[in-house]
């Protein structure tokens, strides 16, 4: 039982660091939206009175 213990912490390391990388790209993917919020919204506009 102990020779399984070294490979379900590195399992659950490697899931720890893809929860991480997911939510820092979470956070910026939020961070640009919101600066690029009035852009979008201008864009998106222009394309609807076009129509």
């Amino acid at each position: 039982m102990s020779s399984n213990a070294p490979r379900a912490r590195q399992h659950g390391q490697g899931l720890a660091e893809y929860a991480l990388i997911l939510a820092l790209i979470a956070i910026l993917a939020i961070t640009a939206l919101l600066f690029l919020s009035g852009q979008i919204n201008t864009i998106l506009s222009t394309i609807g009175h076009a129509l």
